[in-house]
């Protein structure tokens, strides 16, 4: 079978993304063929909300400074600061599965969590927000925020059927 690529062919397809971004990869898959989707990026901003709380009420249920924390789970220190302080830090790949291992939740999921891969489980996404509505950075863990910890933290350590 032989395809013909014509002139007009060509031109027809410039006209229909002559006001689409270029961009390339599946970044640009979404900007031409489904506008309704939202970008990936958008989707990975939010959830650095949740992970910052994560590591900052895991750390605290655990009783641990954030220098202990860093000494124990082998990450900078400097970076957990950042992670606490500001919840737009983007965390190392590194630090992320450094914490995972040290608080015994999968991987994956956290680096989902923590916006450094496309969140494949919108269960995981959507119970990260309600977590990071509920839960308050400054006081000690409240029964609810431990319920939240700990709901949070079962969501995450489930397996895939």
């Amino acid at each position: 079978m032989k395809i013909d690529v014509t002139r007009e062919w060509c031109l027809r397809m410039a006209q229909l993304e002559a006001d689409s971004d270029i961009g390339v990869g599946r970044y640009a898959l979404n900007s031409i063929f489904d506008s309704e989707t939202p970008s990936p990026m958008e989707n990975l901003e939010e959830p650095t909300i949740a992970f910052s709380r994560f590591v900052r009420l895991m750390r605290r249920n655990h009783g641990l400074t954030v220098e202990k924390l860093a000494e124990d789970a082998d990450v900078d220190i400097a970076e957990l600061v950042e992670i606490e302080d500001d919840t737009r830090y983007k965390p190392q790949p590194r630090t992320v599965y450094q914490l995972a291992n040290y608080f015994q939740v999968p991987r994956g999921k956290l680096l989902q969590v923590a916006g450094l891969t496309v969140p494949k489980d919108s269960r995981i996404i959507e119970e990260a927000f309600r977590f990071a509505a509920r839960s308050e950075p400054v006081a000690a863990l409240s029964p609810e925020e431990r319920a939240a910890l700990e709901t949070f933290v079962a969501v995450l350590s489930e397996q895939k059927p």
